[in-house]
């Protein structure tokens, strides 16, 4: 048991240390997380409509 207080102890130090983001910082990001996951599904959306329909094209 006494290891595990001491875990505890040492994670709650540690978190101490952290740089956590502010607000504005994580919002920032967030949505530029969103923006690059959509610009990527519509990418990703594109070239499967491409090479679909060059498959229907080339194998009818």
């Amino acid at each position: 048991m006494n290891r595990f207080a001491n875990y505890i102890k040492d994670t709650r130090a540690e978190m101490n240390h952290v740089n956590w983001p502010t607000r504005q910082e994580t919002v920032r990001f967030t949505l530029l997380v969103i923006a690059v996951s959509i610009g990527v599904a519509v990418l990703l959306g594109v070239c499967d409509f491409v090479f679909s329909r060059l498959l229907t094209l080339l194998i009818p």
